[in-house]
């Protein structure tokens, strides 16, 4: 099968790599760094321009990831843009070009978050559940989505991916806290009670290999672990498989300003269970938190 990737230097992108590689698959990776696409994704091609691929190089699939880091600064005005641009306006540059192609992909996988749920205190969402209290991560990914829908109207199979924060050895989440909590620094975040869904590494790829593999799955997914926690058990978790006390707790109002408009990723609650995602049949390597932490950690 021949892939077109984007996000392919991008976390979970790697780990696909690697998976497809092993499997056989042809990689084409859109990236505004091609030249970087060896050093991560040995054995895939990169583009800089959609306009490389030739015509008659017919793309089976398309996994859309790309996407501006999301929680590494402050949301100015100009990041909003960057992160609406990197996502909204590259998606749909996409879609375009896919459809003046002579023969069209059988499948778009494309990404998105559970940011789309907004805040929804105790509320449960699955995917069938409508959004909870609008705010500018909801509104970038129901924009986001919207784009790549529009692809179904050239035949394409789309598949939403709504990613929780994802779990991974010396990456993401875990590499920004484990620091603190080994010194004993860790704690709770505002009051705790806040729902945080999340997702080992391994599912998140296994899951996006198995939709990709799934004629009969359509629509909207929600990428994480049937287990959400709240934010006082997740940081509970963490500190006994690092075996540190996590006695301290910051303040919601020093989230808020620190960080703005932005603290509602951390301080924003979201009990997001993956019902369709478990209805297709996806078994997950890590459904409860500990296993996950300890299998990264340990």
């Amino acid at each position: 099968m021949r892939i077109l990737l984007t996000g392919g230097t991008g976390m979970i992108g790697r780990a696909l790599c690697r998976l497809w590689q092993e499997q056989g698959h042809d990689l084409i990776i859109w990236s505004r760094r091609p030249q970087q696409v060896v050093s991560v994704c040995k054995g895939a091609r990169g583009v800089a321009r959609l306009q490389e691929i030739a015509a008659d190089e017919a793309i089976d699939a398309v996994v859309n990831l790309a996407g501006a880091p999301i929680a590494d600064r402050r949301w100015s005005e100009s990041r909003r843009k960057i992160l609406w641009q990197s996502r909204v306006e590259l998606t749909r540059e996409l879609v375009s070009w896919l459809g003046q192609r002579p023969s069209v992909p059988r499948i778009l996988l494309s990404g998105s978050a559970v940011g789309w749920y907004g805040e929804g205190g105790d509320q449960s969402f699955d995917e069938s559940t409508p959004a909870g209290e609008p705010d500018f991560a909801s509104a970038l990914c129901a924009a986001w989505e919207q784009e790549a829908e529009s692809a179904a109207a050239l035949g394409v199979r789309v598949v939403l991916l709504r990613t929780a924060p994802v779990l991974a050895r010396k990456e993401g989440m875990l590499t920004r806290l484990v620091l603190p909590f080994s010194l004993g620094l860790g704690g709770r975040l505002g009051s705790g009670q806040q729902w945080m869904p999340w997702i080992h590494l391994d599912d998140a790829v296994g899951l996006i290999d198995f939709l990709l593999q799934q004629d009969a799955c359509s629509q909207v997914f929600n990428v994480c672990a049937p287990e959400p926690v709240r934010n006082a058990e997740f940081t509970q978790a963490l500190a006994r498989v690092l075996r540190r006390p996590a006695i301290l707790a910051v303040p919601a109002w020093v989230l808020k300003l620190l960080l703005g408009d932005m603290s509602a990723l951390l301080l924003g609650s979201q009990r997001v269970y993956p019902q369709r995602t478990l209805a297709a049949g996806y078994r997950f390597r890590y459904p409860e938190l500990a296993p996950a932490l300890q299998s990264l950690l340990r």
